[in-house]
């Protein structure tokens, strides 16, 4: 008992330790590329959103079928291997110079995360028990919030000198994480079920109606989130007339984070149901982007963007702790990977959609079409979650802090 509660509790470190790798890697890239791209190249916005839109259509959409290889292989190898592909995709995007070289780099890089992704969030659901996730995810968030804003700070740095430092960083990141799980990761089985093939997991994820109602909707949510990464840096860098803006947005997450996430989560487990919190997460961040259009001031749009950062701290550890109660344990990698289809297909069109409604916008002196479009998408969101959540019985329920009257890995 004594030994399981030991490879427990380092396991948990492990994965602290792994987080921060990743999210380094990724943020020290992501956030800069539509600035490289679209403001110093002169790119159509449209043209990078569809490389990233592809990426996460890749990443996400195949995250099934990383998932059941993880639970019919374990998690190491696939970890490891996808790690080591998302180097090789950032390592192309550093020598990127047409819009096809970028697209094939964001195919990489998203199938790596394919491989890895699943396992990685398995993981957790297998390490932890029930009554530990809401506090872990507050945590990781947390970790979360502070290594975007030092990787997006240093790949601000490296973009002063050339876009390739930014890629060979990421690049060199990666190759450091694929060791790291090479070296120290156990060969965790992530099913509790053996010898369970990739074909059987997948029919039991996709015939969970309730499941994947859930996670389609999400898609909805998905759409505001990629903002982030491709209309509001480009927004922030314009308002204020410096590249650095894109660390300033990650600091104010990270000081959101540290200061409210930890403190918010204790309250809503205590007051709220993991649903209602969802749907006040998604409500501000709603909020937020239709605010966004009526902005012509720097301070305004860092106020703006901070009550979106807030909405997302409510929303994620609800919804993280909901998906891993939803998780079959019998193919645990499997509904982890299923579960960001929503993200895959939110994704590509927030991605797609949100790059051409800005070139739009801009070629018709209309600022605020991409603005109010992606609002409205975020009300229609509200809504289908609000249905499914209360309008429908019974409501799936792992434990009691999930009843009536109560409140993924």
């Amino acid at each position: 008992m004594a030994s399981a509660s030991r490879a427990r509790r380092m396991g948990k470190y492990f994965i602290l330790l792994d987080n921060i790798l990743v999210i380094l890697g990724f943020f020290m890239v992501f956030p800069l590329i539509s600035l490289h791209f679209v403001d110093q190249m002169g790119w159509a916005a449209s043209s990078v959103g569809l490389a990233l839109a592809i990426r996460q259509l890749t990443q996400q959409g195949l995250g099934i079928l990383g998932g059941s290889l993880a639970d019919r292989f374990g998690a190491k190898p696939l970890i490891v291997s996808g790690m080591l592909l998302r180097a090789l995709g950032f390592a192309l995007m550093a020598m990127a110079h047409t819009p096809w070289l970028l697209i094939l780099s964001c195919v990489l890089s998203g199938l790596g995360g394919t491989l890895f992704d699943p396992p990685r969030n398995a993981l957790v659901a297998k390490l932890l028990r029930p009554r530990e996730r809401a506090h872990f995810f507050s945590i990781l968030m947390m970790q979360d919030s502070a290594g975007a804003v030092i990787g997006a700070l240093l790949g601000s740095w490296l973009l002063r000198f050339d876009f390739q430092w930014v890629g060979l960083g990421g690049t060199v990141m990666f190759i450091i994480a694929a060791l790291a799980n090479a070296i120290l990761l156990p060969p965790y089985r992530v099913a509790r079920q053996r010898g369970v093939t990739p074909l059987a997991s997948m029919k039991t994820v996709l015939a969970d109606r309730s499941f994947m109602r859930f996670v389609l909707t999400l898609s909805g949510y998905y759409m505001l989130m990629v903002q982030i990464m491709l209309l509001v840096p480009v927004s922030i860098k314009q308002l204020t007339g410096t590249s650095a803006a894109v660390g300033w947005m990650y600091t104010l997450e990270t000081c959101l984070s540290l200061s409210l996430l930890y403190p918010l989560a204790r309250l809503g487990e205590r007051w709220l149901r993991r649903e209602t919190r969802m749907l006040i997460g998604l409500a501000l961040m709603t909020l937020s982007l239709a605010l966004m259009a009526l902005v012509s001031h720097p301070l305004l749009a860092f106020v703006v963007l901070a009550v979106f950062y807030l909405g997302s701290i409510i929303m994620e550890p609800a919804r993280e702790t909901y998906v891993a109660h939803l998780a079959n344990a019998q193919a645990r990698a499997s509904y982890m990977g299923c579960s960001r289809i929503g993200l895959a297909l939110g994704g590509f069109v927030g991605y797609l959609g949100g790059g051409w409604l800005y070139d739009v916008g801009r070629a018709d002196s209309l600022p605020a079409l991409p603005w109010l479009t992606l609002a409205s998408v975020g009300c229609l969101t509200f809504w289908l979650l609000k249905k499914q959540f209360f309008d429908s019985r019974p409501q799936p329920c792992g434990n009691k802090s999930c009843s009536a009257k109560t409140k993924p890995a």
